[in-house]
């Protein structure tokens, strides 16, 4: 019965990419080619998320399809993300002592980014793994 509690505590593990500027553009491709649901969200100028309109800088874009889901960003134009960085794996959940826990083993060895702290009612951080593998680890209030 514990190990079920323990899959039920992740919310997903799904491909997370920087496309430095082009998130609208590859997130309605990949929505014409693979259906499904695309959400794509902004922030106003509080760091409020909300709704993109055209032209909006993309801070959030999530499309579902059959079961699968892939997050996208626009980045950040003073961070380009460099070839072969511009791809994570993001993990998400609500316990945050495991998710904690988590987010620490895959930085051992590696190198934490920027420590899990909150941002947009999350709690968020960012590694790489041993392997050089990216992650963003984001813990939803329970």
């Amino acid at each position: 019965m514990r190990i079920v509690a323990r899959l039920l505590s992740i919310k997903y593990l799904s491909p997370y990419i920087n496309f430095q500027g082009n998130a609208r553009e590859a997130m309605e491709f990949y929505h014409k080619v693979l259906g499904g649901q695309l959400v794509l969200r902004t922030t106003d100028e509080k760091g409020v998320p909300k709704n993109a309109g055209p032209g909006d800088r993309i801070s959030h874009a999530q499309l579902k399809a059959d079961g699968a889901q892939i997050f996208g960003v626009d980045g950040h134009p003073k961070y380009p993300a460099k070839v072969g960085e511009n791809v994570s794996l993001a993990l998400a959940g609500t316990d945050k002592a495991r998710l904690t826990k988590i987010f620490h083993d895959l930085a051992e060895g590696g190198q934490t980014k920027r420590p899990l702290t909150q941002q947009s009612g999350l709690e968020v951080g960012y590694l790489v793994d041993k392997f050089g593998i990216n992650w963003v680890v984001s813990i939803d209030p329970a």
